[in-house]
């Protein structure tokens, strides 16, 4: 005797199902399309007919106001590209908010308030209907901190501020200092990047009278680099450091701004401890 399965298959949906289905589609696409075209038409039609432009503004904003009671109104906001940036800051900055009208939603003036943002280099907008918003954006990349009277700032490439608060969490960026350094700090870094053993010992590289570069090294001591040839120096630096371990030496300061000779300045020798008195023999 057969046995029984109680597995069921799936149901394949007839053909009047699927056109029923095809037909709610298509007809909801008319409807979006109409109330769209009936917004946008509507000041078109107004100016064709001389009314006046507040008149017009008046009806194309009463359509715009009625699309949003039949569905076309935002409901959701998702974004993509986000990594450091705050999601408060940019959803604030777009300008919207749940129930305003989809055809209210000004792509370039979204776009342009998001791309007003420190941490955001492009942005782009969609407006996904029947109510979805979705917002993709290029983040500037965090690449050193610079420090200014007193104050740390996170820079990208280019020398911009991305960030000024809560900069702890990129102490492990590289540090300029000084006026002008952000905007020249992808060079020298650039620069640095081919002598490893300087930079893996450089902690700050500090702009000097808006003109060159002292490089602060982590054993306290001062690389003094000439003011347009910043590589022939570092060229002369490896190779006397190859000969002499001169970065290891206790040093504070050495001074490569003339391009024949080389001035090291030795850190003070700590004080000599004075030797105890000899005590004074007491007669018994």
């Amino acid at each position: 005797m057969r046995r029984l399965s109680t597995r069921t298959e799936p149901r394949r949906p007839g053909r009047l199902r699927l056109w029923l289905k095809r037909a709610r589609r298509f007809a909801r696409a008319l409807t979006i399309g109409g109330i769209a075209l009936a917004a946008f038409g509507a000041g078109a039609l107004a100016w064709r007919l001389g009314l006046p432009a507040r008149l017009a503004a008046s009806v194309q904003e009463g359509i715009v106001a009625a699309s949003a009671g039949a569905g076309l109104a935002v409901a959701r906001v998702t974004v993509e590209g986000r990594v450091n940036a705050d999601p408060a800051a940019l959803l604030a900055a777009s300008g919207l908010h749940q129930g305003m009208p989809m055809l209210a939603v000004s792509l370039d003036e979204v776009r342009a308030r998001l791309e007003a943002l420190d941490w955001v280099a492009r942005a782009s907008v969609q407006r996904r209907f029947p109510g979805h918003v979705h917002l993709v954006i290029e983040e500037r990349t965090p690449f050193a901190l610079w420090q200014r009277a007193g104050r740390f700032a996170v820079i990208d490439r280019q020398g911009r501020v991305i960030l000024r608060d809560g900069v702890e969490r990129f102490a492990h960026l590289p540090l300029v200092v000084g006026e002008g350094a952000a905007e020249r700090a992808e060079a020298l870094l650039g620069l640095l990047d081919a002598y490893p053993e300087v930079r893996r010992r450089t902690t700050a590289a500090v702009r000097v009278n808006g003109r060159r570069w002292n490089l602060r090294l982590d054993s306290g001591a001062d690389v003094l680099l000439p003011e347009g040839h910043e590589a022939a120096a570092l060229e002369r630096l490896i190779a006397l450091h190859h000969e002499t371990q001169v970065l290891d030496r206790a040093l504070v300061a050495l001074d490569l701004r003339l391009p024949d000779r080389m001035v090291l300045r030795p850190a003070p020798l700590p004080p000599e401890e004075p030797e105890p008195a000899p005590q004074r023999r007491t007669r018994g």
